[in-house]
C-alpha cells in the first residue's frame, strides 16, 4: 500500500475490514495497524485519549502516548499525582483510543489501568531526554500554577540540584498499564456504513470476535 496517508486513506476505505483478514491475537492485530500507521506521515501515530472518571462520575479525556505493549496491555507514563492517577486510583477502569482519522481508522481499547513496577518505569526513564527527565521532576501535574515563570523557575532549580551525574527516576512519576478487555478495531468505509469488530476476553488467553453495526 502506498505510504501517502490521502492515498492510502482511500484504498483502506474502498477494501474494508472483514472477519477473515483479522488476527485470532488482537494485540497481534493492533500491531499490524499500528505499523502501518507508523509507516504513514501521520504525525505522533503513538498519541491515544485516554478517558478516566472521576469521583463525582465526570469522565476525564486527554491524549497520552503509548509507549509500550505487549500481550499484557498498553503502557504509557504520567505522574502519579496528576488528575489522571487520582482518578485512577479510584476507579481503574479507563479507556483508550487511537485516533488515526487520516486513515479512517480507530482502535477503541475499554480495561483496567493498572500501575507498573519501579523497574519497568526506570528503564523507561532512562530513555528519555535529560530535558523531559528534568520537565518530570518539575511540573507539579494538574495543580493549579501561577504563571509560566514559576515553571520555568522549578526547571531551572531542577536543573541545578543535577547538574552532576544522571537524573533519578522521581518516586511520584511512572507507568501504567492498560490491561484491555475490548479492543475494537473501527475502518471506516463509504455512506457511513464502517466496518467494526470488537474482541472481548472469553478467557485469560482467547478471545471473541463479534462484528458491531456501524
Amino acid at each position: 500500500m502506498n505510504a501517502n496517508p490521502e492515498t492510502l486513506r482511500r484504498e483502506l476505505m474502498a477494501h474494508g475490514l472483514s472477519h477473515s483478514e483479522l488476527d485470532a491475537d488482537p494485540i497481534r492485530q493492533f500491531q499490524s495497524w499500528y505499523e502501518l500507521a507508523i509507516g504513514t506521515d501521520l504525525p505522533e501515530p503513538n498519541a491515544m485519549s485516554l478517558c478516566t472518571v472521576g469521583p463525582d462520575e465526570q469522565p476525564s479525556v486527554r491524549t497520552v502516548l503509548l509507549k509500550l505493549y505487549d500481550a499484557r496491555g498498553f503502557v504509557f507514563f504520567t505522574n502519579y499525582e496528576s488528575r489522571k492517577s487520582r482518578e485512577i486510583g479510584q476507579n481503574p477502569k479507563v479507556a483508550l483510543l487511537f485516533p488515526w482519522v487520516a486513515l479512517a481508522r480507530q482502535v477503541h481499547i475499554t480495561g483496567r489501568a493498572e500501575r507498573i513496577s519501579s523497574a519497568e518505569s526506570l528503564a523507561y526513564f532512562v530513555t528519555r531526554a535529560r530535558g523531559s527527565q528534568i520537565g518530570a521532576w518539575s511540573s507539579p501535574q494538574s495543580q493549579v500554577i501561577t504563571s509560566r515563570s514559576f515553571l520555568e523557575s522549578k526547571v531551572a532549580e531542577i536543573t541545578r540540584k543535577f547538574s552532576q551525574g544522571e537524573v533519578p527516576l522521581p518516586d511520584f512519576w511512572g507507568g501504567y498499564r492498560v490491561v484491555p478487555e475490548s479492543i475494537e478495531f473501527w475502518q471506516g468505509r463509504d455512506s457511513r456504513l464502517h466496518d467494526r469488530f470488537v474482541y472481548r476476553r472469553s478467557n485469560e488467553e482467547e478471545w471473541r470476535i463479534e462484528r458491531l453495526a456501524p
